[in-house]
């Protein structure tokens, strides 16, 4: 009998601002492709059909458009920026075809033509709220790349903190790529807030952590204690950019860690480190990506093919042992269950694990279980969450 085979959409830049992110997406796909390859566990094989839309916004739709139509893939699992895959989504509706979104995201979305496999608001921000709050004040300063990841993040924090009795010193943005941060960091050092949260990305982020750690050296400020960097965003990759002379103290939310310690993500890190020895290092979205895949993989095997809704039947009857732990799929929102984490990056570019759930968390694209609106716990504000 010949063996079906599958032609599946990878749609990771291999350059641009924000590269180094993209390809360790790009990487943890691949890896996932290889194993399936070498598995005997799947009777039927799947062949990635890369696209690279080399960091260009306009590139991400004519990618699309070719993969989906001109050979005729049905399941792609790329996109790093909330702007490119807002910008796809379209395409994959007039398709019916899949997406598979690898990233964390700002929520307030959910698409019957997305499968989310990254982190949604109430399992990133959310958790790092409670933290801040809880340890750090209530006075911030609000960094980003200006488009809808920043803005939409920033909304969710201001509610928050203003319940709460906090406030937002200011909000600035920047256009992504843009490294001229100078008279961010002349603002910030004057507003002295008790932390930054930053949703800046790519060369940004990697300009702001260098520079805002020289220019607080300069004043004489202890920037890890005095004036905290927070993201939900942050990541092992990304920690090698900004380097060893700034790379330590940084507050971050995300549902994977490369230091997490179980057997599954020693498997993980181990087979990615020597499947790209040159990097860039395992991420949270690699991990997502990979999981991506892996899910999708399954559901192929469970449906008997890739036919788009066939997929989505079986969905939320699937559940995955990954890196970061069991992740199964909502059938309600195509969103992910995941683990939320809080981790403080080292000098040895990886995050010491602060604080992890005890359990994957439903996901709450919209907050509409999941509350910015506060209850008292324990005599803390704590954010009304999912149970």
């Amino acid at each position: 009998m010949t063996q079906a085979q599958y032609h599946i959409g990878v749609l990771f830049s291999q350059g641009g601002p924000y590269g180094v992110v993209s390809r360790s997406m790009y990487n943890g796909a691949m890896l996932a492709f290889d194993e399936i390859r070498a598995s005997r566990d799947y009777a039927f094989a799947v062949t990635p059909i890369v696209a690279d839309p080399a960091g260009r916004f306009e590139q991400y739709a004519i990618s699309t458009s070719d993969l989906l139509g001109r050979q005729g893939v049905r399941h792609v699992v790329g996109c790093y920026t909330s702007s490119s895959r807002k910008d796809v989504i379209p395409l994959f509706e007039k398709h019916d075809a899949l997406l598979w979104y690898p990233s964390h995201y700002e929520g307030f979305e959910s698409s019957s033509n997305v499968v989310y496999t990254g982190a949604a608001p109430n399992q990133h921000i959310v958790p790092l709220i409670e933290f801040l709050l809880a340890h750090m004040g209530k006075r911030a300063y609000c960094i980003g790349s200006n488009y809808i990841w920043a803005w939409e993040n920033n909304r969710i924090l201001r509610e928050a903190l203003s319940a709460a009795g906090g406030t937002v010193l200011a909000e600035r943005y920047t256009a992504v790529g843009d490294i001229d941060l100078s008279k961010m960091i002349a603002s910030i050092l004057d507003a002295r807030p008790d932390f930054i949260f930053n949703t800046l990305i790519g060369t940004s982020a990697y300009r702001f952590f260098q520079d805002f750690r020289i220019a607080c050296a300069e004043r004489g400020i202890d920037q890890p204690a005095e004036m905290p960097v927070v993201s939900c965003s942050l990541s092992e990759p990304e920690l090698e950019q900004i380097g060893p002379r700034a790379m330590d103290g940084h507050i971050s939310s995300s549902v994977y860690f490369s230091s997490i310690d179980t057997p599954a993500n020693r498997r993980f890190v181990a087979a990615y480190q020597a499947r790209w020895p040159d990097g860039p290092a395992t991420s949270a979205d690699a991990e997502a990506s990979y999981v991506a895949v892996k899910m999708l993989a399954a559901a192929i095997a469970a449906a008997g093919s890739d036919d788009v809704e066939a997929v989505r039947q079986v969905l939320p009857s699937l559940s995955l042992d990954a890196p970061q732990g069991i992740v199964s799929i909502d059938g309600r929102t195509t969103h992910a269950f995941l683990t939320p984490r809080i981790g403080k990056s080292t000098k040895a570019g990886q995050f010491e694990i602060l604080w992890a759930a005890s359990r994957p968390v439903r996901p709450d694209p919209y907050l509409v279980q999941t509350t910015p609106r506060y209850a008292v716990r324990n005599g803390m504000p704590a954010l009304r969450a999912i149970k």
